[in-house]
């Protein structure tokens, strides 16, 4: 650690000890969540021609958040959500949102009947999906630029904890 910087260190917006920097990056990430929260929504049908490549992007219903995500290419990750032909491989939320519909809440890394492969095969599963697919359709986008991928990576997990969306989950597999 360079000398000159001395700990603890208390951000103005935060009143915690951390480092400068970090705490930096923790206070724009603040003012980036007021910009996508003061973002009218949209839905996927009416997104607009011009909208940011990279970012945070939130779906919601209502003012009942659901699911944080970030990319590169905010307008194709969407389209990976909701499209009737995603995949389970690109539709990462309406696969979180079958599991919870269907029950089938313990993933399983191994093939057979509890994994990606196996769910897919159960035709109750994949019609939860296919209307899972639709839901995210209709649900509300709102979305903000962030390109730096360290400032995007924690904007993502700043704006999941900050609105408590029941989808995110930061859990390593």
């Amino acid at each position: 650690m360079p000398a000159n910087v001395r700990l603890p260190w208390r951000s103005p917006a935060l009143g915690v000890a951390m480092h400068p920097r970090f705490a930096s990056l923790l206070d724009q990430a603040h003012d980036k969540l007021e910009a996508l929260l003061a973002m009218p929504p949209v839905t996927y049908a009416t997104l607009p021609k011009v909208m940011p490549a990279a970012g945070i992007y939130l779906l919601s219903e209502g003012s009942n958040h659901l699911y944080a995500g970030r990319s590169n290419r905010i307008r194709k990750r969407l389209a990976g959500h909701c499209r009737p032909g995603a995949t389970h491989r690109t539709a990462a939320f309406a696969f979180i949102l079958a599991r919870k519909g269907t029950k089938n809440l313990q993933a399983s890394y191994k093939a057979g009947a509890g994994s990606r492969e196996g769910l897919m095969q159960n035709p109750n599963f994949r019609e939860a999906f296919s209307k899972a697919k639709d839901e995210i359709r209709s649900m509300d986008i709102r979305f903000v630029e962030e390109i730096d991928p360290t400032k995007q990576a924690l904007l993502e997990i700043y704006v999941a904890v900050s609105l408590q969306t029941p989808h995110n989950d930061f859990d390593t597999h």
